[in-house]
């Protein structure tokens, strides 16, 4: 294997401190990037559980309203069916045809308003039944929904207090690495960060620049894989260097 001339291998650490130093933009950034998802995790936990607890509320609500007008409702047909009981009675005593129609008159009206109070009883009996089943099966499912939620909301906050310290780390690990890259060299950097975003530093693929594929001129190429100096793509500008798994 060839030896690396003192102006190659000062050019190949430059390339690994900007390398480096891009891993660590990454991280910042995925940490920045953290402090807006991790809040958006948790409120969809938080909207998972209340969303289960409306619908239990709502059906335990809907219970509670449907039993007091059941027992209106059992009360009100019992009342007719007095009434009922006392009018049937009455028309032993009635003398007159007025009287007679006018009494089975009143006692139709009760009968239709008995059966349907009775009706509507049966309608709210069948809706009970639905409703304990549904209210069980939301209590279960709340249940097992709070236990993994919360477990994974104490994950979540650990996670959104520890990102300040991760920052403050990273940031003294940048500081670190900026110190030994020449400050033209970092000005290309920052400036392609800023401008491009995304990676600066890209390998060589296919003769292309790997960012925005544009290809290389055949000197540029040989003039990358010498690594006398740091490499620019005419395109994109981000810093290119050769990887030993491209092909010649």
């Amino acid at each position: 294997m060839a030896s690396v001339v003192p102006k190659e291998r000062e050019v190949l650490g430059e390339l690994q401190q900007l390398m480096q130093l891009q891993t660590i933009d990454y991280d910042l950034g995925e940490l920045e990037r953290s402090k807006e998802y991790l809040p958006d995790m948790m409120e969809n936990l938080n909207r998972e559980i209340d969303e289960i607890q409306t619908r239990l509320d709502t059906a335990a609500k809907t219970r509670e309203e449907s039993s007091l007008r059941q027992s209106s409702l059992e009360l009100e047909v019992a009342t007719k069916q007095k009434e009922l009981e006392k009018y049937q009675k009455q028309m032993m005593s009635i003398k007159t045809n007025r009287e007679y129609d006018a009494l089975v008159s009143q006692i139709d009206t009760l009968k239709q308003e008995i059966d349907t109070a009775e009706t509507e009883i049966l309608n709210i009996i069948e809706q009970l039944s639905g409703l304990e089943k549904e209210i069980e099966e939301s209590k279960e499912q709340l249940s097992g929904i709070e236990e993994n939620n919360h477990k994974q909301l104490d994950i979540l906050k650990v996670k959104i207090n520890s990102i300040g310290d991760k920052v403050a780390d990273k940031d003294k690990e940048r500081a670190a690495v900026i110190t030994s890259i020449p400050r033209q060299v970092l000005s290309i950097y920052e400036r392609v960060r800023r401008g491009r975003g995304g990676d600066v530093v890209i390998a060589v693929k296919r003769r292309a620049c790997g960012a925005c594929f544009k290809s290389l001129t055949p000197k540029k190429i040989q003039e990358i894989k010498g690594g006398g100096k740091i490499f620019t793509c005419d395109y994109c500008g981000r810093i290119l260097y050769w990887h030993e798994s491209e092909s010649p």
